[in-house]
């Protein structure tokens, strides 16, 4: 059993959901990322989701793009990633970690490599968003191998069919995106994901994520009360960003967010 399936196990037993905060590895620093990473678990987060920088992030709104921007302006790199979550390892054993990036850079390295590098350094699994199921035969293969879970996407506009096609490859949970635009899009529609969740369940017993316009305490509480997990990432890049030159209150402010996030969320009855 994987980390993260011990993760979702443990928190169905004791009837809560996931809280899943998105950082950007490099930004500000490489330090203030692994800083980061333990404050966060700290906070309430039960998986981190990490960003591996890349120059085209399609996906991504304005907020994640610049915090891309910074890392790789700072020298980050895919082996530097896999650096943070190595010195991660060295004293949390049991908070999944998720790689989430773009097919460039991992197939510049090499599918078996990645996968060889990754389990090294303790990564739980990866999300890459440019790299549909139908083209991943080879990429899946070399995560199997070790034994690192394949996530990948879902979307509002996703037919059920297609659904059941990406899940039967797919491992750990699938991440419903819930809006029809990029990262810190707004106007979530709590009703309409609800109702996309059931669809999904009904046809995988994944766990479902759900990410994309979840902003304040009281969306990742509405959020909860529908799906498996919440993700978080706009919301705190944006206060890593606001307060890059403070690390004491950037680290105060983006825990704060995550930890009344986590308050809410356990208030679902």
């Amino acid at each position: 059993m994987s980390r993260i399936e011990r993760c979702f196990k443990a928190l169905r037993s004791d009837g809560r959901k996931a809280l899943v905060p998105y950082i950007s590895a490099g930004d500000p620093t490489a330090q203030q990322t692994l800083e980061l990473m333990h404050g966060l678990v700290e906070a309430g987060a039960d998986l981190i989701e990490l960003g591996v920088p890349f120059s085209d992030p399609m996906a991504d709104g304005p907020v994640v793009q610049k915090a891309a921007e910074r890392a790789l302006a700072g020298g980050m790199t895919l082996a530097g990633v896999l650096a943070l979550v190595s010195e991660f390892r060295a004293s949390n054993s049991s908070v999944p970690v998720v790689l989430m990036g773009y097919l460039n850079p991992i197939e510049c390295m090499g599918y078996q490599a990645f996968a060889a590098a990754a389990a090294t350094a303790g990564v739980d699994g990866v999300l890459i968003v440019d790299l549909p199921p139908e083209e991943a035969r080879d990429w899946l293969d070399a995560l199997s191998a070790r034994d690192l879970d394949p996530i990948f996407l879902l979307s509002p506009t996703t037919s059920p069919a297609r659904i059941e096609r990406i899940c039967a490859d797919a491992r750990g949970y699938v991440y419903y995106v819930s809006l029809k635009g990029v990262t810190g899009a707004a106007h979530l529609d709590t009703d309409a994901v609800a109702r996309q969740v059931a669809t999904i369940r009904a046809l995988t017993d994944l766990p479902v994520g759900v990410g994309f316009g979840i902003s304040d305490p009281q969306s990742a509480k509405a959020v909860a009360s529908v799906a498996d997990a919440v993700v978080v990432g706009s919301a705190i890049v944006s206060r890593i960003e606001a307060h890059a030159g403070e690390p004491k209150r950037m680290m105060t402010e983006v825990c704060g967010l995550v930890s009344a996030m986590r308050s809410e969320m356990d208030m679902i009855e």
